[in-house]
């Protein structure tokens, strides 16, 4: 009963006029974002970021989740009708959507995907409402080593978990850690890594690094990709009622796999370090599999386009839930969105239920309003939206580039922060380029300051000692958890060695 209360007091808030506004001016640039290739919606938060000093927190993390939506159904259009995902977790959705499209079924595919999206975000807000509450309550128990054990899981499941090289994984995240380290030390108060820079005194800012390593550096890959790879066949687009009406009757039919796509999705996105992008092809795959006709899939299955988009909104929704309860973002986007909460001045976890209710109830019920409203413009306005791909690139590119560096810019008004946006553009653009991953690199920077603490704290407590981590049951728990995940690639490469020379052998 505490929780609806809670849950109405939210809708009070999201409900209010300037909320409303915001929210929708946020769905409609997020949808842009999602649209156009190479920006995304973790640029598109970094970049507007700076934006929300000249409204309250509530209202400025209601409009930033609200670009994230927008650009989780924006990536659609371009999947279904131009084959060209706008963003990386909508690249699943390509398999069986632009297929669709191209036997003359682009509105029922848009349609179906739009629902489904609906569905994944919806389900994943109702476990959301379920779980902040329970899960806030219990990191009350936590203290310093606890919480260390807990920055500790999240790093390891980027390592464990993640995709591709975990050596590349542990690299991105050690630079990323080393970043944090620039600045005073939060103890003796001596100057580090600071090569007597006088900017660097208070350490790199987010923001920056961010804008360039999501914004500049992903510009430069599409613009390096739209000179080197074939434009496919464009599908021409158009939704009406009538696919409407046969997205609705899809969803209802398969909705028991919509709606499991969708609570898979969920659980996927809490997880720090995987997001939308993994949920979408596990969620595909597992549909695939189970599926009675598989080899449907690939050719135009209305299930290749639900199961996907359900996951990926879900995901994206779950990737709030550790951030909010736990100060532990599940993915870049989160990341970007936490680093903004401490711009506000607010710290995330268990006593920003208490102190900032409003603040906590306002972003879930903005869950339920966003999704709502953004299937709406959706529905009604999929052409306008498919248009923006017409803009010439040429002219596009100049107006992001200046955006990004006056986003940079107007932080902290130094110089030194646009210089670390051109820097950093070039940095993630190398790191792209050789397959190291970047996600692991933007929760560094927001979670290294409070992993140094937390480490320093807990080392205070127990005199210096290492079995001071192993205080509580808790913390023994999340640190054993830790170590093992971060064990995981060595042991399968050493399995895979052993079951490698068991083969000639046995030949």
């Amino acid at each position: 009963m505490e929780t609806l209360t809670h849950l109405m007091t939210g809708f009070g808030v999201a409900l209010q006029p300037l909320s409303l506004l915001m929210m929708t001016l946020g769905l409609l640039l997020g949808l842009a974002v999602g649209v156009l290739p190479g920006l995304g919606g973790t640029a598109g938060v970094a970049l507007l970021l700076p934006v929300t000093v000249l409204v309250p927190p509530t209202v400025a993390i209601i409009f930033l989740a609200a670009i994230y939506w927008g650009a989780l159904y924006g990536g659609v259009i371009t999947s279904v009708l131009f084959a060209i995902p706008g963003e990386p977790w909508s690249v699943a959705l390509i398999f069986d959507g632009y297929p669709m499209a191209k036997k003359g079924q682009a509105g029922l595919a848009l349609a179906a995907a739009f629902l489904a999206s609906f569905v994944g975000i919806f389900v994943a807000a109702i476990f959301f409402v379920t779980l902040a509450m329970p899960l806030a309550l219990f990191a009350l128990k936590f203290g310093p080593a606890e919480m260390f054990g807990i920055m500790m899981l999240a790093f390891s499941t980027f390592v464990g978990l993640g995709r591709g090289s975990a050596t590349k994984t542990l690299v991105s995240t050690c630079f990323g850690l080393i970043l944090t380290m620039a600045g005073l030390d939060i103890v003796t108060g001596h100057p580090r890594l600071t090569f007597g820079t006088m900017a660097l005194l208070s350490g790199f800012h987010f923001v920056p690094i961010t804008i360039g390593l999501f914004g500049l550096g992903e510009i430069m890959i599409d613009g390096e990709e739209r000179f080197s790879t074939e434009i496919k066949e464009t599908i021409h687009a158009k939704l009406g009622w009538q696919d409407i009406k046969d997205g609705f009757k899809a969803t209802k039919e398969h909705f028991g796999l919509t709606f499991f796509s969708a609570v898979l999705g969920f659980f996927v996105g809490i997880l720090p370090g995987t997001g939308a992008t993994p949920a979408s092809f596990l969620g595909y795959g597992i549909a695939k599999q189970y599926s009675k006709h598989p080899e449907k899939y690939g050719e135009g299955a209305i299930e290749g386009v639900l199961a996907p988009q359900a996951a990926a909104n879900a995901a994206g929704t779950g990737a709030l839930l550790p951030m909010i309860s736990l100060g532990i973002p599940g993915s870049p986007t989160a990341a970007v969105l936490l680093a903004g909460l401490y711009m506000w001045g607010l710290w995330p976890g268990p006593r920003l239920f208490i102190e900032q209710p409003v603040f906590v109830w306002g972003l879930i019920a903005s869950l339920f309003l966003s999704g709502t409203v953004c299937l709406i413009i959706c529905l009604l306005g999929t052409p306008v939206l498919a248009s923006i791909m017409k803009i010439p690139w040429g002219l596009l590119t100049p107006i992001i580039v200046v955006a990004c560096f006056i986003g940079s810019y107007v932080m902290r008004n130094l110089m030194f922060d646009v210089w670390c946006t051109l820097i950093f553009g070039l940095i993630g653009y190398v790191m792209k380029k050789l397959d190291y991953p970047l996600a692991p690199l933007a929760v560094a920077l927001v979670l290294g300051g409070m992993t140094e603490r937390f480490l320093r704290q807990t080392l205070i407590i127990g005199d210096g000692s290492p079995m001071a981590f192993f205080s509580s049951t808790i913390s023994t728990v999340f640190m054993s958890i830790a170590f093992f995940l971060f064990l995981m690639p060595l042991g399968k490469h050493i399995l895979g060695k052993i079951k490698a020379n068991r083969k000639p052998a046995e030949a």
